[in-house]
């Protein structure tokens, strides 16, 4: 479990008392440096890193790092908006030693994920982290909930070789094929070894649909951990294929055409350690209170693409009939629906019952995707909202009278829409806060402007090796 209290200047009593033990582990183990990381709001991984001499620093007085990058764009560009985008200020990253860890496929490094407060010791208001802490510790007070999450992992594996900015698979094969499992084999046995080492559980690895595509599957953990887990997994990947002269993309659409990187997330409701989405009485053995959760969910997935799809390159893979979920439909293992209810197997629904949501990709900053997703569920329990009619098939097919009828609508088909949908949605603004709500619109508004005029091709080379 990641700890739920906000760090403090001069260090949290438990991670003074812990820093000195670990210092000197990691520097038995030879590592010289930590990285510390962080999303931001366009969803690219910002890092400072220390000499592991100085982690007692970090964890009593944090590291200096700008709020500009609040407003970046994915270019390097800077946005505004009335309090964020200034050259002015400082901010302070606190390292959570409960996620820290020695990498394996980086051998020397260490890497935690950190906090952002500000010089005075308050909360940052544009940390993303912070925000999903706050979320799921209000969730457990209010209502007695807490949450199992993990995000699904997809990847496209170029040559390095490649002209600079080109994507050229390393590998080749159907989809699923066992070629591609064997031509990769040396690289993909490593990973597994170094995600070992890091002590993340691995469910499956495979090859995926498109060229050079992988998909990994991870352990669920609290929310903040399963976002902490998924960029930590992404940081694997790169180092290990960067080990072997593999470039990645985790792009959303790295080609114009085809399918594109997902990041499937998952999610599931607990209280009391009894899993809200099996064993109860409504469909699919969910509880009522697990049904309006997802009702909720379901409601707000437009204005959620702005937050869970934040790429001009999220809408070349947001296409129907591509299992990218691009209606507000929901049915049981419907792979087209936006909304999948997954119950697991039998014997195991109990443990396995949750919801995929599936208009999530990996541009999307993980800790903002999972807040925001767990305040349109607690907004639809708070509400008892009810699931419309559950769809099955593809729901393309559906005429426009019929979709109507099943409440069955068209997400947005750009970043522009999707910002509409957002600057009109309460419930996530209130939850996001002024301030981060600002930058989200702000960010999204300057990557959709930057991205104008560009063609699908252009696009795509544009995000490429981005996030």
């Amino acid at each position: 479990m990641t700890t739920l209290a906000d760090p403090v200047p001069g260090g949290r009593p438990e991670d003074l008392r812990r820093v000195a033990g670990l210092t000197a582990e990691l520097t038995r183990q030879g590592v010289h440096g930590i990285v510390l990381a962080y999303v931001d709001t366009a969803g690219v991984c910002r890092v400072k890193t220390v000499p592991t001499a100085r982690l007692a620093a970090a964890v009593t007085s944090g590291v200096g790092m700008s709020p500009v990058f609040d407003t970046f764009l994915c270019d390097d560009s800077v946005v505004t908006t009335d309090v964020l985008g200034s050259p002015d200020g400082d901010l302070r990253l606190y390292p959570d030693l409960d996620r820290l860890v020695a990498l394996a496929a980086q051998p020397g490094w260490a890497w935690a994920p950190v906090d952002r407060i500000t010089q005075e010791g308050a909360r940052h208001p544009g940390c993303a982290r912070t925000f999903l802490r706050r979320t799921v510790a209000d969730a457990a007070e209010r209502h007695g909930l807490a949450f199992k999450a993990a995000i699904e992992v997809e990847w496209a594996v170029g040559l390095g070789s490649a002209p600079a900015g080109e994507f050229r698979p390393a590998v080749r094969g159907p989809a699923y094929g066992a070629i591609r499992q064997v031509e990769l084999s040396d690289c993909t046995a490593d990973l597994l070894a170094a995600l070992a080492a890091q002590d993340v559980p691995v469910d499956q690895l495979h090859p995926e649909y498109a060229a050079g595509q992988f998909e990994i599957s991870v352990g669920a953990l609290d929310p903040v951990a399963a976002a902490d887990r998924s960029v930590l997994v992404r940081q694997t990947i790169r180092a290990v294929a960067a080990r072997h002269g593999l470039r990645v993309s985790f792009a959303p659409a790295y080609l114009a055409d085809g399918v594109g990187n997902g990041g499937h997330l998952h999610l599931s409701c607990w209280r009391d350690g009894v899993n809200l989405h099996a064993g109860g009485e409504g469909r699919y053995g969910m509880t009522a209170e697990a049904e309006s959760f997802a009702a909720g969910v379901l409601a707000r997935l437009p204005a959620l693409t702005a937050v869970t799809a934040p790429s001009p390159a999220s809408y070349l893979r947001l296409r129907p009939s591509q299992w990218a979920g691009v209606f507000t439909a929901w049915g049981r293992e419907t792979r087209e629906a936006a909304l999948r209810v997954i119950t697991g197997t039998a014997g195991r629904r109990a443990q396995e019952a949750n919801l995929e949501v599936k208009p999530v990709d990996l541009a999307a900053n993980p800790y903002l995707a999972l807040g925001c997703v767990i305040a349109a569920g607690l907004d639809g329990t708070a509400g008892a909202l009810e699931l419309p009619e559950e769809i099955t098939g593809d729901p393309a097919r559906y005429g426009p009278d019929e979709a109507a009828a099943l409440g069955v609508r068209r997400l947005p088909r750009s970043l522009s829409e999707a910002v509409a949908e957002f600057r009109t949605d309460e419930v996530l603004r209130t939850a996001l806060g002024p301030v981060l709500a600002d930058a989200v619109r702000a960010v999204r508004l300057g990557e959709a402007a930057t991205a104008e005029g560009l063609d699908d091709a252009q696009v795509a080379a544009a995000y490429r090796w981005v996030y």
